[in-house]
């Protein structure tokens, strides 16, 4: 059992390092928020550096173990042997997860914003169904969420929806999500029953904290207010206390209105808009940055990211990894976890191959 490539020893004592230069500043324990974060996450990269040779020992006692057993076939013994390989698996697999979420801002809380494509009430619906499993899936993992806007389609499904997902590492699990999801099935409302297909767009942003300053200008906002509502009408709220904020520089346009009062809906937008804000600038620094919302892909064919197939037959298909997973039902259910590890694994990869190409240009300069 190989699990040495899990681990990236000088990043992860580089980064400790960096932490431990912070908490020695002059003030730091004064700000009692930066200080209890910045301290978790040095027991989290010590806790990563010292599993190494805690894994190292386990997998030495297993083949002494698988020796024995060999010298005498034992039932009892094989049994035992068997579960604690299958806790070494477990194992393995929650310090592989720890230690790919070691970017900056996978840490944060996320924000998570679905569009429907061209096609009306098919990708409404679509728009919809994506909204519930990325529900169910913070569900599943004990995270919590908060609607910030939904706006209903005509007949059924979404005309937008923003949702914040709060949790440990929310951000470094969804951000893989951001891009056109392609749905293929039978269509619940085509009279016909013919196959149809549907596209809708994600795009997540992580929740920057105060301390992240983004210069945001009054004069590049354009700030509306609208009557909310929804299906019902015990839902319709009747004063304008929904937001809408237009970013005039960018054309980035947020808005709220799961508050009762103007104010808190602002405020809530405007979180929102400066987690846009900085996330967009990020991404024009990135030299791998992946092209946001605002970048005007068509959310039709050519352009997703994952495609769901219940029509003919029954397949998700992730097209930047090339995962394929049968059960759809189960994803659409919020099983999303071997998508985003698979994701993860892959930036991985990618990061350290970018690496060692950045030392070998770097060796054959220096020669």
């Amino acid at each position: 059992m190989t699990y040495g490539c899990i681990f990236d020893a000088p990043r992860l004592q580089a980064q400790l390092t960096r932490l431990d230069q912070e908490i020695s500043r002059p003030g730091f324990w004064n700000d009692s928020e930066r200080s209890l974060q910045v301290s978790r996450e040095r027991k989290r990269v010590e806790s990563l550096l010292g599993a190494e040779s805690g894994l190292a020992r386990r997998v030495d006692d297993l083949a002494a173990y698988l020796q024995l057993l060999q010298e005498n076939d034992d039932a009892e013994f094989s049994a035992e042997l068997r579960r604690e390989l299958a806790q070494l698996r477990t194992d393995l697999e929650r310090i592989e997860l720890e230690t790919l979420l070691g970017q900056e801002n996978d840490s944060l809380n996320a924000i998570l914003t679905i569009h429907p494509g061209a096609g009306g009430t098919e990708s409404q619906d679509w728009a919809d169904m994506l909204l519930r499993m990325y529900l169910r899936w913070a569900e599943r993992r004990g995270f919590s969420t908060s609607i910030n806007d939904r706006q209903e389609g005509e007949e059924a499904g979404i005309k937008s929806a923003t949702i914040t997902v709060a949790g440990d590492y929310a951000y470094g699990l969804l951000q893989s999500e951001t891009g056109v999801h392609r749905l293929v099935r039978i269509s619940p409302f085509d009279q016909a029953k013919r196959r149809h297909t549907s596209f809708a767009s994600v795009f997540v942003s992580p929740e920057i904290d105060d301390r992240i300053e983004v210069n945001i200008r009054e004069e590049d906002l354009r700030i509306d207010t609208f009557r909310a509502g929804g299906r019902g009408g015990q839902h319709v709220n009747m004063t304008d206390s929904a937001v809408r904020i237009v970013h005039l520089p960018t054309n980035i346009v947020v808005q709220c209105q799961n508050e009762r009062s103007q104010h808190k809906n602002r405020a809530v937008a405007m979180k929102i808009l400066r987690s846009r804000l900085y996330e967009h600038e990020l991404a024009k620094r990135r030299a791998e940055a992946r092209k946001i919302e605002d970048s005007k892909l068509d959310i039709d064919f050519g352009s997703q990211i994952r495609s769901y197939v219940l029509q003919p037959y029954q397949m998700v298909k992730d097209l930047r990894t090339k995962l394929e997973i049968g059960d759809v039902g189960r994803v659409l259910d919020g099983d999303l976890d071997p998508l985003l590890h698979a994701w993860l694994v892959d930036r991985h990869r990618r990061q350290r191959l970018a690496a060692e190409s950045a030392r070998a240009q770097s060796q054959e300069t220096g020669s």
